[in-house]
């Protein structure tokens, strides 16, 4: 016998899809631990059959936001520190996340470089977050619990990036 009672208040539906743990590396923040960042993402990018256009180019921005992490987030402190990478898949996107317990530091609150005036012309600076924004499908930052958290997503089932 089935019991059925009439709706009597609003319905909620709610849906969870969960992508499982990312994969995570911690390093010295030291530009001589580049190698083992790019490789750690390599590995991950061809485990998902990520397309070469979009390799180059997730390759390019991790370079740009380690580097920047090695050379600047621990310039105040004489033991350095590290960063942890940590890079997960995303229905159609990866998504890679940066993070560092150096001096906050907002790169996406810079201005965009005039890229239309000549390289003389040009203040120095800035480019290199710049390509970042221009070649991900999204980027942003927060400072959380005396951490810099930059997170970046890439569409890596598009085959036009």
């Amino acid at each position: 016998m089935l019991f059925r009672s009439p709706q009597f208040d609003d319905i909620t539906m709610l849906c969870l899809q969960f992508f499982g743990k990312p994969d995570e590396l911690t390093v010295e923040a030291k530009v001589e631990k580049l190698h083992d960042v790019i490789a750690f993402v390599d590995e991950y990018l061809e485990k998902w059959d990520c397309p070469m256009s979009s390799i180059a180019q997730i390759e390019l921005a991790v370079e740009e936001l380690f580097v920047n992490i090695a050379h600047y987030a621990y310039k105040d402190k004489e033991d350095g520190g590290t960063a942890k990478i940590s890079i997960r898949h995303l229905g159609k996107d990866v998504e890679i996340i940066f993070t560092d317990s150096g001096t906050p530091y907002n790169p996406l609150e810079r201005s965009d470089p005039d890229i239309t005036l000549s390289a003389d012309d040009r203040d120095i600076g800035g480019l290199g977050i710049y390509i970042v924004k221009q070649s991900m499908n999204s980027v942003s930052y927060e400072y959380i619990g005396d951490n810099n958290v930059l997170k970046m997503r890439k569409n890596i089932q598009d085959t036009e990036d």
